[in-house]
């Protein structure tokens, strides 16, 4: 067993280094490295509704490289395009990577610049950096790989990399216009986005082979606005018995003080079983029987909230604002904004009833801001899972593969509703360091994550193309 690991550990850096050095990537006419393809995409700023100078950059790196493309929107907040092995038109059933191009603001704080796709201490820093640029270029130059290095003529899939606007700001040009336009011509078998990296260097406690999460699930964004109006005193020398900001206050509290019930399903029980593989005596006892032993397991789920969120349908208070600068005036309206994620099978109107209870104040006026459709978790019975998990194993040896579902949205979300597989992952390791980075300030990405991601797509690409004409 241990001359077989060595052996594979040994091929696997020798299959991962003659990667690294491969000349199969061309950037404005010359070979390049996927850092410096990082680097030029990184320094095009592309907050989410100014697209579209950073999609032209990568589209043309595209179509250097020998892919078809197909433009979906060419205007910013509607900038999106589609570039395939084979054109679109060919009708085969289409592995679609998706990547989105904008990204949020930045933030204070930065060491750098924050679009200057500097390379310091071996890592490429700027907004984009792991969301999402940074895992655009893994998928990417796994592609291109693909096809100047194997003979993919007969295959019966198309491999597409699919760029779309606005995925953090959720506008209506992005994911939801191309699929609402364009969902046939994809034709999607399964859709590989962004999601989890190794988990284990992130979490708390030992455990005895790393741990690589591909998320075959999402909770569901449930936005609310909250009003409450009350005609009172104007001046603040003399205080109301009640009074808009008083009433909203309250019934706030009564509703953010509540802890979440834990909720129990077949993805998050599955995780906790996963983990249990890495754990003994005791805890692996209780990891292995959730359901029994959940009266012991909650605390200790609530003491880690990235764990918790996935057992529980949340709400956060994101903004209260009664839109008054002046201290000594009383406003006579005032608005909140709360934030509820939904578990998948949570029904929005009992969830509502929920809500407008635990605030104990029917004057306050809910309006439903955001509500995505129900999903069912992808199955991981199939193909596409067997082959993407095995081509994480073949990067890394030893480690195992859990499905998990993931607490935040993403535009995977949107090809689920559909019933179309999606898988979420981004099988590279990183420190809590760089997870804490993104969206926040110093976001970054290790050089070496680069091409570890890019081998692993490319494995599963590969697995893909030897699959039988009659594979399902």
């Amino acid at each position: 067993m241990y001359k077989l690991s060595f052996f594979l550990i040994f091929s696997v850096r020798l299959i991962f280094a003659q990667y690294a050095e491969a000349d199969f990537l061309m950037l404005n006419g010359e070979k390049a490295s996927m850092e410096q393809l990082l680097q030029e995409y990184i320094r095009i700023p592309s907050v989410s509704g100014n697209e579209k100078a950073a999609g032209d950059f990568i589209k043309s790196v595209c179509r250097e490289n020998g892919l078809h493309i197909a433009s979906f929107g060419e205007s910013n907040g509607n900038y999106n395009f589609a570039a395939s092995v084979f054109p679109l038109e060919s009708g085969k059933p289409n592995i679609i990577f998706l990547n989105h191009i904008d990204v949020v603001p930045e933030s204070d704080q930065n060491k750098f610049e924050a679009f200057s796709g500097k390379l310091y201490e071996g890592n490429i820093y700027g907004r984009g950096a792991i969301d999402n640029k940074g895992m655009a270029v893994m998928q990417l130059t796994s592609i291109i790989h693909l096809l100047k290095n194997q003979q993919i003529k007969n295959s019966k899939f198309n491999v597409t990399f699919l760029s779309v606007s606005c995925e953090e700001t959720q506008c209506s040009g992005g994911i939801e216009y191309v699929l609402d336009n364009y969902f046939d011509l994809l034709n999607p078998a399964v859709v590989i986005g962004e999601g989890p990296t190794e988990i284990s260097t992130l979490m708390d406690g030992e455990f005895k082979n790393p741990i690589f999460a591909v998320s075959v699930a999402h909770k569901r964004t449930f936005w609310l606005h909250l009003e409450r109006d009350i005609k009172s005193i104007g001046h603040g020398s003399i205080t109301p018995i009640n009074y808009a900001n008083k009433e909203m206050v309250a019934a706030l509290s009564r509703l953010v003080s509540e802890k979440p019930k834990a909720r129990f399903n077949e993805v998050n029980v599955r995780i906790l079983k996963s983990l249990a593989e890495h754990k003994k005596g005791i805890e692996k006892l209780v990891l292995k029987h959730p359901k029994f032993f959940k009266p012991l397991l909650v605390p200790q789920l609530r003491k880690e909230p990235k764990l918790f969120s996935v057992f529980s349908n949340t709400v956060t208070l994101t903004n209260i604002n009664s839109h008054n600068d002046a201290y000594n005036m009383v406003p006579e309206k005032v608005e909140a904004f709360l934030d509820c994620r939904l578990l998948p099978d949570e029904d929005e109107n009992a969830f509502l009833k929920k809500i407008r209870k635990k605030l104990k104040n029917d004057s306050i006026r809910i309006k439903v801001v955001k509500s995505m459709p129900r999903t069912t978790p992808s199955d991981i019975r199939n193909i596409y899972y067997h082959n993407l998990e095995k081509a994480i194993q073949l990067n890394y040896p030893n480690s195992s593969v859990i499905p998990i579902m993931m607490p935040n949205l993403n535009d995977l979300g949107a090809f689920r509703a559909r019933g179309i597989t999606a898988f979420a992952t981004m099988p590279v390791y990183v420190k809590l360091e760089h997870v804490d980075g993104i969206h926040n300030s110093n976001e970054k990405i290790p050089v070496n994550a680069l091409y570890e991601g890019s081998q692993v797509y490319y494995n599963f690409l590969s697995f893909m193309m030897e699959e039988p004409d009659d594979t399902p």
